[in-house]
């Protein structure tokens, strides 16, 4: 497993101090956030998952808690539109340059608006997709939502 990804990358240029945290990637999980939680021994609800969304037609990353599900209804009116609903897998990882599972908001191929689940404040650290499938990476949440230019709110069902 490389240790360097678009990820790391770009958060190391906006000077942002992280950790890696590889583990091991369980394709067949019925939810890969909850089994990245427990086989690195974290709390669910301190793991993030990044999510791409479109809304009103734009695309939109979405960060929220592994134990959670994104809000469609919340996230719209985050975003200033309409109506919300995934993306689908191909179209985001031809956006983002990711492939699903190993979507980060750091160092997308185009920059869309993000927005992280405002929970993610409640910790001192937390862990955000690294940018492959089996890599997470420890940081402070105003780190992580300054490196992406990301939005509070609160965006869970």
């Amino acid at each position: 497993m490389s240790k360097t990804t678009s990820a790391t990358v770009a958060l190391t240029n906006a000077g942002v101090a992280f950790e890696l945290h590889p583990y091991d990637y369980d394709p067949e999980a019925p939810r890969v956030g909850l089994q990245a939680a427990e086989a690195l021994g974290w709390a669910p609800e301190q793991v993030f998952k990044t999510l791409m969304t479109v809304v009103d037609g734009k695309p939109v990353c979405v960060v929220v808690p592994s134990d959670c599900e994104v809000s469609m209804k919340k996230l719209a009116a985050a975003a200033r539109g309409k109506s919300a609903q995934m993306m689908k897998p191909a179209d985001a990882e031809r956006l983002t340059g990711f492939k699903v599972g190993g979507v980060s908001p750091f160092g997308q191929r185009k920059a869309v608006p993000t927005f992280i689940d405002e929970t993610a404040i409640l910790f001192d650290r937390v862990l955000i997709n690294g940018g492959q499938r089996g890599l997470l990476l420890e940081l402070a949440p105003d780190e992580a939502a300054r490196a992406c230019t990301a939005t509070w709110a609160d965006l869970t069902a």
